[in-house]
C-alpha cells in the first residue's frame, strides 16, 4: 500500500484500562530491536527471520503478474471466495470454535486487466474513492496481490485448525476486486469476530518493516467507527506483538514512530466496518531486503503464523 493522500493520524491515546496491553507492547521493543538485527543480517539472502492498502494510487509503476514469479498455490474449483473448501480438522481443543474470522487479501491478481472497473468511485462513508487498485510489486515483478493471497490461504488453514469459521473476501476467483466497500460489507454481514486485511507496502527504498493500521474514530456520513476503535486497537496490538516474535521482523522504520501501529481515517475498508478490523502491511516490496523476505514461502508461512497467533490471542481474551 502506497501512502498518497491524507496524512496519517497519530495513534489514539491509550485508555487507562488498557495499561496492561500497553506495557505488553512496550516490552516487545527490545525483542523487536534484536529481531531487526537478525532481519538486517538475513534480509539480502531471503532468509526466514529469527524465529492498506485498499484503493490507492501506487507511487510507482506496477508490474503485471509474472508466470515465473514465486507465487504460491493457484485457486482451485473448491477454493471459493467465502473459504468454502474443505477445512482441515480442528485441533482437539479447538479454542476458536464458534468464532468467525474474515481474511481480506488486498487487491486481486486480475485487477490490472480491469482498470476501468477498479477506477470506478465508491462511497467510503466520508467521501468517494476508487473501487480498488492493482497494488504494488517487487522490482522483480512479484505482485502484492500474489503475496496477499498466499498469506491469506496459509492463515485460513491455521485458523481453521483452531476451530474458527474462516471466510475470504476473494480467493483469486473474481475477475477484479471486490471493491473496498464490498470488502467491508463481507465482514459486516458475516458478523465477524475479527477481520484482517493483508497487504504489503510500496514505499521507498530503505523503508523497512511491518506496521498494523488501526481505524481512527470516524463519525460522518455512512461511517461510524466509534464502536470498533477500542477492540480494533487490541486486535492490532496483539497481531503486532505476535508478528515481531514469530517473524523476527521489526516495526516499520518510516511510519508509526517505531510502534508498528498507525491510525488512519481515510481507508474505506476500516471506515465502513462495523466489526473489529485492522490492516497489516507485512513489509515494503520496494526495498530489496524486505522483498527478499516477502518472496520467501517459508517467511510467508511465518507471517501467517504471526498474524494467526495475534488473532487467537485477541479472540481468547
Amino acid at each position: 500500500m502506497s501512502y498518497t493522500g491524507p496524512e496519517f493520524d497519530s495513534p489514539a491515546p491509550r485508555r487507562r484500562r488498557r495499561g496492561a496491553m500497553t506495557v505488553a507492547v512496550a516490552a516487545l521493543v527490545p525483542g523487536a530491536l534484536l529481531g531487526w538485527l537478525v532481519y538486517e543480517a538475513v534480509g539480502d539472502t531471503g532468509g526466514s527471520g529469527s524465529g492498506r492498502t485498499e484503493a490507492k494510487a501506487p507511487s510507482t509503476p506496477q508490474a503485471s503478474p509474472s508466470p515465473a514469479s514465486p507465487s504460491s498455490a493457484k485457486p482451485t474449483a473448491s477454493a471459493t471466495s467465502t473459504g468454502a473448501e474443505p477445512a482441515p480438522a480442528p485441533s482437539a481443543a479447538a479454542p476458536l470454535r464458534g468464532k468467525v474470522v474474515v481474511i481480506d487479501p488486498g487487491h486481486n491478481p486480475h485487477n490490472f486487466q480491469h482498470t476501468a472497473e477498479i477506477n470506478r468511485k465508491v462511497n467510503i462513508g466520508t467521501n468517494w474513492k476508487e473501487c480498488d487498485t492493482t497494488g504494488t510489486a517487487t522490482n522483480a515483478g512479484y505482485t502484492e496481490a500474489e503475496f496477499t493471497l498466499d498469506v491469506a490461504r496459509k492463515l485460513r488453514t491455521l485458523l481453521q485448525e483452531q476451530g474458527a469459521t474462516v471466510k475470504l473476501t476473494q480467493n483469486g476467483d473474481r475477475t477484479y476486486g471486490p471493491c473496498i466497500d464490498e470488502r467491508a460489507r463481507i465482514g459486516n454481514e458475516a458478523k465477524a469476530d475479527a477481520v484482517v486485511s493483508i497487504h504489503a507496502d510500496g514505499s521507498g527504498k530503505g523503508n523497512r518493516g511491518f506496521h498494523v493500521i488501526l481505524p481512527a474514530s470516524v463519525h460522518a456520513g455512512a461511517a461510524d467507527t466509534r464502536p470498533i476503535v477500542a477492540p480494533s486497537r487490541e486486535l492490532g496490538e496483539r497481531i503486532a506483538g505476535s508478528f515481531v516474535r514469530v517473524t523476527g521482523s521489526a516495526p516499520a522504520n518510516y511510519v508509526g514512530g517505531g510502534t508498528g501501529l498507525v491510525t488512519r481515517q481515510d481507508l474505506g475498508g476500516l471506515n465502513l466496518s462495523t466489526v473489529p478490523k485492522v490492516f497489516i502491511e507485512c513489509g515494503n516490496m520496494r526495498d530489496s531486503k524486505d522483498a527478499a523476505l516477502l518472496i520467501s514461502g517459508a517467511w510467508r508461512q511465518k507471517a501467517a503464523q504471526g498474524i494467526s497467533e495475534g488473532i487467537v490471542s485477541f479472540l481468547r481474551g
